[in-house]
């Protein structure tokens, strides 16, 4: 089994308030990710998933237990590390391409020679000649695009992805997980999404793994044994309608033993 690029232990987050008091989001989260996973973490609102999500991006310093990544202490925000957001977080007055080349500009990279890998990589999220628009002249699905792009320029090992179509509407939300779905095998990078939609977990995932409520653990990992790629259609299949049911069952509390078995 391969190693993992991401292995987290015993992580633990509890947050002071402004009275003085203390509580818990997350209590001894155990949880690895291996180089090409497409790996989604669902849960109960306010259970601690986007407080993982920004441990995991370096953004939260100070908890307990531990995590690494490539086997190294993660210390901070690291260049293996891309994120999108909700809100894609576009300057408006720059252009597609401008937003997708800022973090070479950050990092300091050679921006004449990452310019071409700017372009290529709008064109594979499906933005060929748009490269010159402002965010103001894109869809919200457009502008999640250009985030994506932009996360991806670096080529960074690890991408990470908190709830990045929540503020779509359904059917463009339906074709992003379609295109997010043909980018991540395109590029063949490890993915960790955060998401409050089972569906959306199930039709991109490899893993689930599916969080109590509040102080959050991990209390299943579930293997989605549904053949890649994967289009639409497959909603519709009996195994896809199966493993919502039994993360949904998972979430309400209630026993999940009857459904047929895919945690490993």
């Amino acid at each position: 089994m391969a190693t993992p690029l991401i292995a987290v232990r015993d992580l633990t987050k509890i947050y002071p308030t402004a009275r003085g008091e203390q509580v818990q989001a997350l209590s001894r989260v155990n949880l690895d990710i291996r180089p090409g996973e497409f790996v989604s973490l669902v849960g109960p609102s306010g259970c601690g998933k986007t407080t993982v999500l920004r441990i995991l991006a370096g953004l939260i310093r100070d908890y307990a237990g531990s995590v690494s990544l490539r086997g190294q202490a993660m210390r901070g925000p690291s260049k293996d590390v891309g994120v999108v957001f909700q809100d894609a977080n576009l300057m408006p007055w720059r252009s597609a391409e401008a937003n997708v080349m800022l973090p070479v500009e950050v990092l300091g990279l050679d921006r004449k020679a990452m310019r071409p890998r700017a372009k290529e990589l709008l064109a594979m999220v499906g933005l060929e000649g748009f490269e010159r628009k402002l965010p103001n002249e894109l869809s919200g699905g457009m502008r999640q695009r250009v985030a994506i792009a932009r996360a991806l320029i670096h080529d960074p090992a690890l991408l990470l992805m908190d709830e990045p179509f929540g503020a779509l509407d359904a059917m463009t939300r339906d074709t992003m997980n379609v295109e997010l779905g043909r980018i991540a095998a395109r590029s063949n990078k490890t993915v960790f999404l955060i998401t409050h939609s089972i569906a959306e977990a199930v039709f991109l995932s490899d893993r689930v793994l599916v969080m109590s409520s509040r102080p959050g653990r991990i209390v299943e990992d579930i293997r989605i044994e549904l053949p890649r790629p994967r289009d639409l259609d497959i909603i519709a299949s009996p195994i896809f309608s199966s493993t919502v049911v039994r993360i949904r069952r998972l979430l309400d509390g209630e026993d999940a033993t009857a459904l047929p078995s895919i945690a490993h």
